[in-house]
């Protein structure tokens, strides 16, 4: 169930004024949005809104034009990289490797910034590796290679790396896009569990029934900007959405599912019922 504003936490990821410029193009511009400790957070939007370059400069993937983002009070450009990778762990939308190691070795990687330079890993870290793999059921594909499994497979062995690495946020861009509808509920409740005890979950998703069903709060995209941000209810219903997405939108099923409709139709554009 969604949680309401009320009791709102404290902010665990901020982002001010933030604008990136790829090339001659500015892909972001003084985008503004707080996403709150021990909640999930879901950034919506069409298709180049946005989405995947506001997850990468979270995380330092992308230089900044304007703007800041800080972690707990602290701002991203103070970290080092060992202290940044421990504070945020980040699952790329991109699944391509070119390497053969394991689904263990590859894993296991999320442990390195617990490591010292040339330390071997210790017991502690393998234990987390085998729970984090049991957890998401890749427990079986531990010795096989990386590059024999499924986009969707791959998919879940990169946010295993993510998890094993125990960073108090997580930033996932579309990690579940290449997963059955059985593997996305799975997964999206178990980071929904990992919200209730403290993970601070940022993650870009195209299925807005699952951020509505799924999210604490949901940061809404489009062209760049950020139309608005707040709990799904509030967002997922909103004249924005329907802007940005150039449908009609209604809530059905008690507020659980949404209905999307052409805007061509002679419906209402939102309506809600409960049960």
């Amino acid at each position: 169930m969604n949680r309401t504003a009320a009791n709102t936490p404290e902010a665990a990821v901020r982002l001010t004024e933030v604008g990136v410029r790829l090339g001659s193009r500015d892909v972001l511009t003084k985008v503004d949005a707080t996403f709150p400790r021990g909640r999930i957070s879901a950034i919506v939007g069409p298709n180049g809104a946005g989405k995947s370059t506001l997850a990468r400069a979270t995380v330092g993937v992308i230089g900044l034009e304007t703007g800041s983002i800080d972690f707990f009070g602290r701002d991203l450009h103070s970290f080092t990289p060992t202290d940044l990778a421990r504070t945020v762990s980040f699952v790329p939308q991109d699944t391509h490797v070119d390497f053969s190691f394991s689904v263990e070795e590859v894993v296991l990687m999320g442990r390195y910034p617990h490591l010292r330079p040339l330390e071997k890993e210790r017991p502690h870290d393998h234990e987390t590796v085998f729970r984090v793999l049991d957890t998401l059921a890749l427990g079986e594909f531990a010795q096989r290679e990386i590059t024999t499994l499924s986009m969707g497979e791959r998919q879940r062995v990169l946010l295993a790396r993510a998890l094993a690495t125990e960073a108090p946020v997580l930033v996932a861009d579309e990690p579940i896009s290449a997963f059955d509808i059985g593997h996305r509920l799975e997964t999206l409740g178990l980071l929904r569990q990992r919200a209730s005890e403290g993970l601070t979950v940022i993650i870009v998703l195209h299925d807005l029934d699952l951020a509505l069903r799924f999210a604490d709060q949901v940061l809404l995209l489009d062209h760049g900007r950020a139309l608005r941000n707040g709990v799904p209810l509030e967002v997922l219903t909103s004249s924005e959405l329907e802007r940005a997405f150039e449908v009609h939108v209604r809530v059905v099923e008690g507020g659980r599912s949404l209905f999307f409709e052409p805007r061509s139709s002679t419906e209402p554009s939102i309506t809600s019922r409960s049960e």
